[in-house]
């Protein structure tokens, strides 16, 4: 959980660093999109996450290794699910994202508790303990994004980076595992840049 809480101060801190928000993010999306994307993926859904009854997956890597398990049209549809709700937070965070940013941090961290329950993740039952290091994953990717997007230094704390690079080498592990060629791996692939931050 600390590992956690300290990647949403620092992804705060970042925000707090953007000069310029008319730029372009990550692909399609701009600056306020992956922005939004990183407060929806990392805050807001440990702010709205509801109790799980079962315990569906059991390890942080089983969670991303979902992707691989759903029919491609439903993927294609989350996906662009996401890119909607990317832009629609990126819109609320308004004229002062740094602001809004902080007050979610502030919100996700007084909403997560200290009680190891179950929560009802995107891809089943976790728990919290499980599921959390996923939402440590996506700050500190999306950080990384948003900064080289802006030429900006990310300065995620070392056991940010530690954690994520870890998390990054499992999900590699289980992708060989599953005999599943890179190029038809419909989960995230690690970034280079993430390892490079152990250097």
């Amino acid at each position: 959980m600390l590992t956690w809480i300290s990647a949403a101060r620092a992804f705060a801190d970042l925000v707090d660093r953007v000069g310029h928000w008319d730029g372009p993010g990550l692909g399609a999306w701009s600056l306020r999109d992956l922005v939004g994307h990183t407060c929806s993926a990392g805050l807001n859904t440990v702010i709205t996450a509801a109790d799980a009854t079962t315990e569906d997956i059991t390890s942080s890597e089983g969670y991303y290794a979902f992707a691989r398990s759903v029919d491609p049209t439903l993927f294609e549809t989350a996906v662009a699910m996401s890119t909607e709700d990317a832009r629609r937070t990126g819109e609320r965070l308004g004229d002062d994202p740094a602001t809004a940013v902080r007050h979610l941090v502030d919100q996700a961290i007084a909403a997560v508790g200290a009680e190891d329950r179950l929560i009802a993740s995107a891809a089943g039952g976790m728990r919290l303990h499980t599921w959390l290091p996923t939402r440590t994953f996506e700050l500190a990717v999306h950080s990384l994004d948003i900064a080289a997007a802006t030429g900006l230094s990310a300065d995620l704390p070392d056991q940010v980076i530690s954690d994520a690079a870890a998390l990054a080498a499992r999900i590699g592990h289980h992708r060989r595992r599953a005999g599943r060629p890179a190029g038809h791996d419909r989960s995230w692939s690690p970034d280079p840049g993430l390892l490079g931050h152990l250097s």
